[in-house]
């Protein structure tokens, strides 16, 4: 097979895989392992010379130790530094040791040994910060100490890319030479890389940012990464240093966000390569050989891992519960496991039966990471025997009593709790709704209403007293949510009044028509708060805006709907297909409705409204329906995409 329908064949498979994993909410890392095994010499056999692809996926490692070196902060390091000493340094140190000395008993090499409690002994930073962000557990204490953890393992990595190469020496002395070796070429290198860092890349980013060309921006990032790692292989050491060490330098610029944005889609690309190229070396008939010596490995090294944590965070003073969500966690082999054993393939380290052992077993235990993420607290709270806070009774009103003409606020973030001490003020009760339960538990210690549950949920709602309330606000601003919460209460409640916060005005006709009695979108309330205040600084009369300002309300911000669209929009596709546009029709002698009256064109039939008529330096607000249409006016039409094209071609074309 040619280069060209081998390289066909990887994306095709990767395309298919990557997108049948993520509708299964597994992460894209396995899905690019199953692509490699699918496509390589173990599967399908469609790629016969790995070799040139393993060369072109180092650099996806490369541009991954970049965004790493990116990311990596000293001050942060510094903050957290208690725990990251700790328990991150010695979760590996501890775990390096006991699985050295299992890969001893189960007769590897020292050399074997070593590589192969390197890798276990990390866990996967993709994954794990991902699922954290996701679920909002990263703001938990065992979130926070998962990081720390992470944090130190991510340093851990450099020494290990430089050590494990320097295993595959023949003699011990030799080996201990040539460590030393490249411990004072890497001193030598960090310290000139950091001068590099420190004095002329910040001027070199300076003078190309003032050129302001965006694919000049990006040919110097790569230009920078390649460089830096070129350099650290040329003095013997890993590509990956360099591109880590370039990547810490900028760590602190003002170009940090900018270069992380140029760089991602290269990374991306090629570290999918990179572990396509994994998944290739992954023989798949040895791990249905023998199953249970993989399921074994994985269950043992993922519980020596979770004691690990598990005890070490207990000793630096965490909570037993957080000990365990930590540990458990982290339990899985980390995508560096992955790097590193490409490495030790490459310098012969490692036998490929061990390595297809290692690659299978940390295939699976990732992907079961986001399960054991998920369920991570209720298993810790289990294991700890402490009472989680959803366990409390949260679900009925600390005061026994019965609520009348109060306000039912559903969901008590920060604009529920701005309106609850509004409402305090002027002693007007209230009942809160919402579905975190270390929000709700911190705002019933401090002696509010609120109660744990969502709002879509019958109980929840008989429980604020639904039926005996003057008020309904919605207060999350998501409008699917949003929607259902309003049927609910409606097949509830026919008759209380509801208020819905939402962020644009694309849902706005949808909460109307679900039962919404008013609806404040965020984005225009906050146009007329703008206009209000330019307005006052202009000399207008305060009475003169509040006329305005309510007239806009009334009138359901009417005029602030259409606007004129732009290159680039922060909106979906369904969300501009609703959004009403601003749209300018120049008439020339030779258009259709030159000479016409406005009313004659009945522009309504399209669904659009006239909302101006410039006429030289003129312009008319709402003209009237007589006004005759004369050459160089300019028409300004407001409606729906489609609305506003059909009546451009109508008022130039007559069709």
């Amino acid at each position: 097979m040619s280069g060209y329908f081998e390289i066909l064949a990887i994306l095709t498979c990767a395309v298919f895989v990557v997108w049948l994993f993520r509708r299964l909410n597994l992460p894209a890392i396995l899905a690019y392992l199953v692509a490699g095994m699918l496509v390589g010499q173990h599967g399908l056999n469609l790629v016969q010379d790995q070799v040139d692809y393993d060369h072109f996926a180092e650099l996806g490692i490369v541009f991954l130790l970049f965004t790493l070196g990116l990311e990596f902060s000293l001050p942060r390091l510094m903050a957290m530094r208690h725990l990251v000493v700790s328990v991150g340094s010695l979760q590996v140190g501890i775990s390096l040791l006991v699985f050295i000395i299992a890969g001893l008993f189960f007769g590897l090499s020292f050399s074997e040994a070593f590589v192969v409690g390197s890798i276990l002994a990390l866990s996967s930073t993709a994954i794990v910060i991902r699922q954290l962000s996701e679920t909002g557990a990263m703001k938990r204490k065992s979130g926070q100490l998962s990081v720390a953890i992470l944090l130190f393992q991510d340093v851990a990595v450099v020494p290990l890319l430089i050590i494990i190469p320097m295993l595959a020496m023949d003699s011990q002395s030799s080996m201990v030479w040539a460590l030393m070796l490249a411990m004072v070429k890497g001193v030598v290198v960090v310290a000139l890389l950091l001068l590099i860092g420190k004095w002329l890349l910040p001027k070199v980013f300076n003078i190309i940012a003032q050129v302001r060309t965006d694919e000049l921006f990006v040919l110097t990032t790569l230009l920078v990464t390649l460089l830096a790692a070129a350099f650290t292989q040329w003095f013997g050491l890993s590509m990956a240093l360099g591109a880590f060490l370039a990547g810490m330098m900028l760590s602190e610029s003002e170009y940090k966000h900018q270069l992380e944005a140029d760089i991602r889609p290269y990374r991306d690309i090629l570290l999918g390569l990179f572990f396509i190229t994994v998944g290739m070396k992954l023989d798949v008939s040895l791990l249905i050989s023998s199953p249970f010596s993989l399921l074994g490995l994985m269950l043992c090294f993922m519980l020596v891992k979770i004691m690990v944590i598990k005890i070490l965070a207990v000793k630096a003073g965490e909570s037993s519960k957080d000990a365990w969500a930590s540990g458990l966690m982290l339990a899985q082999m980390g995508e560096f496991g992955f790097v590193l054993i490409a490495l030790a393939n490459q310098s012969q380290i490692l036998p490929l039966d061990v390595a297809s052992m290692l690659l299978g077993a940390g295939v699976i235990s990732m992907a079961i990471t986001p399960f054991m993420i998920n369920n991570a607290r209720s298993w810790a709270l289990f294991l700890s025997q402490e009472k989680s806070p959803e366990s409390l009774d949260l679900s009925q009103l600390p005061e026994n009593k019965v609520l009348e003409n109060h306000v039912v606020i559903c969901g008590f973030g920060r604009v529920g709790q701005t309106v609850s001490r509004f409402l305090k003020q002027d002693e007007i009760d209230f009942v809160a709704i919402d579905v975190d339960p270390l929000r709700t538990q911190k705002a019933r210690e401090a002696g509010e209403k609120v109660l744990f549950g969502s709002s879509r949920q019958t109980e929840v709602l008989n429980a604020a007293h639904l039926s005996e309330a003057k008020l309904v606000v919605i207060a999350f601003g998501d409008d699917k949510q949003s929607l259902e919460v309003i049927q609910k209460v409606r097949s509830m409640n026919e008759k209380v009044p509801i208020l819905v916060r939402t962020r644009n005005d694309d849902q706005l006709d949808a909460l109307q028509a679900a039962g919404a009695n008013e609806v404040v979108p965020e984005s225009l309330e906050g146009s007329l708060m703008l206009v209000s205040q330019v307005l006052s600084l202009t000399g207008v009369p305060f009475s003169r805006i509040m006329r305005r300002v309510q007239r806009e309300r009334k009138n359901h911000y009417n005029h602030l709907h259409g606007f004129f669209q732009g290159e680039h929009t922060d909106m979906s596709p369904q969300a501009i297909d609703r959004i009403e546009f601003a749209h300018a029709i120049l008439i020339n002698d030779n258009s259709f409705s030159c000479g016409k009256s406005i009313e004659s064109l009945n522009l309504g039939k399209m669904r659009v409204n006239v909302v101006a008529l410039r006429r030289g330096d003129i312009e008319c607000e709402s003209p009237g329906k007589d006004t005759v249409l004369q050459a160089q006016d300019t028409l300004i039409i407001r409606g729906k995409p489609r609305g506003v094209e059909k009546a451009d071609h109508y008022v130039q074309e007559g069709k």
